[in-house]
């Protein structure tokens, strides 16, 4: 059941209530169904109760019981709670649970595959507090920055210049593409929804580089940053603990994962441990799995099946993965909040690692032929390539489909 199936479900739900004479109201044509917010629980929340009190002429939570019942008895449907003044908090089957999420992320995947076209800023080389303008460039997918105005517009240019986004290898097996669609991208949350955050900061690379990122991150919430500069002695609103050294030399994608990664308080190690092809590089197993799921889906296509959402609690290896991927928007929610995108960082690397622990059970193996266990458990990594993907470009580091 996706979201838009589990909408469909509770506008079913009013129209029953409304036919048994327990609601009069007008059925809307729309019931927003959303993943649950601070203080919700299970699957999916949906706030239907609070939109039909007024034209129902009581409270929403006599609304809410109301539909609570009927929403029971929908198949797929686990349980539902109410919960605040009204709100139906939607417990799915477990397999059902699995397919809506999976569905959900593929359904909402970004163009290119999650890439950033326009791109964050680029390090290049040291800092000056005199200037010209660089802001950051416009990203389709998630908002854009928005230069704050006044005097104090002027920002750096000697380490950091708006430049062309992440380069990407397109793959060019038979009839494979990665989920292109133009949906809101999956853990998209208005938590934020019209509010304007400032964001002064000094003139010193890792801030900007982290404002450069949060800019983005709020967008995702709803918000729009505004970045300023401010000089020695002013207020600032972020103030991350300086990088000991130029990042430049480790290269854009290395240079940004070096200085996001860490804790705001915390000072950034500025090696070349950054640029290691191995395991115990947090960047590379992040890139590194995204394109294993972009590589499962190429050799599926070989083998001539595709993903579907489906049941994949026959793998206790999926449990982790779901788990990570269904915290996402919530990962997203606290960076933006708590103006720390190292929390989106290290969630990258709890699903990059689950999904490396499941990526041994999607293709068939030997003479098996593929069956609906094997096309849910590729619906599943390509929706945990897609998140690793639109996670990267939110940190403004590519994802390359072969690395």
């Amino acid at each position: 059941m996706t979201p838009v199936e589990l909408s469909r479900t509770v506008l079913r739900a009013v129209r029953c209530a409304v036919d048994d004479g327990e609601l009069s109201v007008a059925v809307p044509e729309h019931a927003v169904v959303t993943v649950p917010g601070p203080g919700g629980r299970g699957d999916y929340a949906t706030n239907i109760a609070l939109q039909l009190a007024r034209p129902a002429g009581c409270p929403p939570l006599q609304v809410a019981e109301i539909l609570c019942p009927r929403l029971r008895d929908a198949a797929g449907v686990a349980d539902v709670e109410i919960t605040g003044p009204g709100f139906l908090n939607i417990h799915l089957e477990p397999a059902t649970a699995t397919a809506a999420l999976v569905g959900e992320i593929l359904d909402r995947a970004r163009p290119n595959g999650g890439q950033c076209p326009s791109g964050p800023i680029r390090l290049t080389g040291t800092s000056r507090p005199d200037g010209p303008t660089a802001t950051g460039d416009s990203h389709p997918a998630v908002g854009h920055r928005t230069p704050a105005a006044g005097p104090r517009q002027t920002a750096t240019t000697g380490h950091i210049r708006p430049a062309v986004g992440p380069t990407t290898h397109t793959p060019t097996g038979p009839r494979y593409t990665p989920p292109t669609t133009d949906h809101t991208p999956y853990g998209h949350t208005p938590t934020l929804a019209q509010t304007v955050v400032p964001l002064r900061i000094p003139y010193e690379v890792r801030a900007e580089v982290v404002a450069d990122t949060l800019v983005r991150v709020i967008a995702t919430q709803g918000g729009r940053a505004e970045v300023d500069h401010v000089r020695p002695g002013e207020t600032v609103d972020l103030r991350p603990v300086p990088a000991p050294e130029d990042p430049a030399p480790l290269g854009p994608d290395a240079a940004r994962w070096a200085l996001l990664y860490p804790a705001g308080h915390d000072r950034p190690r500025i090696t070349a441990d950054h640029l290691l092809q191995r395991e115990s590089n947090p960047l590379f197993r992040v890139r590194y799995a995204h394109a294993r799921a972009r590589a499962l889906g190429r050799n599926a296509v070989r083998l001539d099946f595709t993903p579907v959402p489906g049941d994949v609690t026959d793998v206790p290896s999926a449990a982790p993965l779901v788990r990570a991927l269904a915290e996402y928007p919530n990962a997203l929610t606290q960076a933006a909040a708590h103006r720390a995108p190292d929390r989106l960082a290290r969630h990258l690397v709890a699903v990059a690692d689950a999904l490396l622990a499941f990526q041994h059970t999607v293709l068939p193996l030997g003479d098996e032929k593929p069956s609906a266990a094997h096309r849910a458990r590729l619906a599943l990594a390509e929706a945990a390539g897609t998140v690793l993907a639109g996670g990267l470009s939110l940190l403004g580091i590519s994802a390359p489909d072969y690395l």
